[in-house]
């Protein structure tokens, strides 16, 4: 009795576990594998320190990456090209303030959420990188 006990419940787990058959990755953006560190205490990144700053760097992501600093200990870092327009050679974007704009077609979004700037029914947000903080080195990598 044990033992049918035990293996129903083992079955009972596998089958519980759900797939990521519904996961709707963005068809437009390819998911590249990269590691970024920026030292605060360099001239290029000393900008970083401060709340409501942001930096931009297009060596990094499809089409660049923002890290735009929040509070002073909480920061964000989003792709570059647009999520809504398939990547091409005008659909990097460009930051002004904390507004990232597509050079396309004219699609704006809030560099702090990811979320679309404007009330255009959008179907992507931007895409977000993971993002730590130790000391004054920040690392963003996917």
């Amino acid at each position: 009795m044990r033992k049918i006990t035990l293996l129903s419940l083992l079955v009972l787990m596998l089958f519980s576990c759900s797939g990521n058959d519904d996961y709707r990755g963005n068809p437009n953006l390819a998911d590249l594998n990269f590691s970024l560190r920026l030292n605060l205490t360099l001239p290029e990144y000393n900008q970083l320190q401060y709340a409501g700053n942001s930096y931009v760097t297009y060596n990094y992501g499809v089409k660049g990456i923002v890290i735009y600093n929040i509070n002073g200990s909480q920061f964000t870092a989003f792709e570059l090209s647009d999520p809504n327009h398939p990547a091409s050679s005008c659909s990097g974007m460009t930051v002004n303030g904390v507004i990232a704009t597509c050079n396309c077609e004219g699609n704006s979004y809030n560099i702090i959420t990811g979320e679309p700037a404007s009330e255009e029914n959008l179907q992507y947000t931007m895409k977000p990188y993971r993002i730590q903080q130790s000391g004054s080195i920040i690392e963003v990598w996917n």
